[in-house]
């Protein structure tokens, strides 16, 4: 009996939680149908978002593909097809890694700090004041953050996509002594733009996950500061387990609908 209630607890917790996350779905969406879009905090968002967060997704990205190529290579090296590497981390960087850990990277740094902003308004009464200005707080907190995700979400996937290539090359290259050519040709050979379909498609529905999930958390603190921590925590670690289901669905979905070196 304890272990049936315990199953039955979380499930009960699981479905509620699922149930918060749809109706504040269904708030977003009509907002975006009433279109009270305050651009000003979309450009301040896409400010915070998007400009704030390239260090850290650049860097990400570059070294994940310079790892990627030289573990490829020495893989690679005792078949003699080291000209394969370019292709082998293009490939990866578009179709997995690229969305995948810059998804990653912004759940982290993004979710958490809008988390614990609405969470901090939340405890101290201001989003109620909003309320009695006739100001809903999807409208003003949270339809910001979602627009300013989707316009900085591809710019950042492209930039850790493309500098993880870069890295790429430079160790195969320069590091291993691959031609150039045979690098560039292999590497342009098998990706196209299906490639990049992908990596957009999954970029959008990561960085729509990171902002339901995390607007969520900051709209349901309670108890102080210990609310709001709880909540930034639930908001970093949902959102990456997210991610991370999410993509395997996405990845069995969309490699039927484009697959490895079909043109787009």
């Amino acid at each position: 009996m304890t272990l049936l209630t315990m199953f039955g607890r979380s499930y009960y917790s699981f479905v509620n939680y699922l149930g918060s996350l749809a109706m504040l779905l269904a708030e977003i969406i009509e907002s975006l149908v009433r279109g009270k879009i305050r651009m000003r905090k979309v450009i301040a968002q896409v400010y915070e978002i998007g400009y704030s967060s390239q260090p850290v997704v650049i860097i990400t990205g570059a070294f994940t593909g310079a790892v990627l190529a030289a573990q490829g290579l020495f893989q690679l090296q005792g078949l003699g097809m080291e000209s394969m590497g370019g292709a082998m981390v293009s490939v990866g960087m578009l179709r997995e890694l690229g969305p995948t850990l810059t998804g990653l990277m912004l759940a982290g740094r993004v979710g958490a700090a809008m988390s614990a902003e609405i969470g901090t308004m939340q405890v101290t009464e201001q989003i109620d004041a909003l309320r009695s200005m006739s100001v809903h707080p999807v409208d003003f907190l949270v339809t910001p953050r979602l627009i300013a995700m989707m316009l900085s979400v591809p710019l950042l996937i492209t930039e850790s996509a493309a500098f993880g290539i870069l890295a790429s090359w430079v160790v195969g290259t320069q590091a291993f002594g691959v031609p150039e050519a045979w690098w560039e040709f292999r590497t342009s050979e098998h990706t196209d733009m299906s490639d990049i379909y992908i990596a957009l498609v999954k970029g959008a529905v990561f960085g729509f996950l990171i902002v339901l999930i995390s607007c969520n958390e900051g709209l349901k603190a309670s108890r102080g500061a210990v609310g709001v921590g709880q909540g930034t925590t639930r908001a970093m670690v949902f959102s990456s387990l997210a991610i991370l289901i999410t993509n395997f669905f996405l990845t069995m979905l969309m490699n039927l609908v484009f697959p490895t070196g079909v043109a787009g």
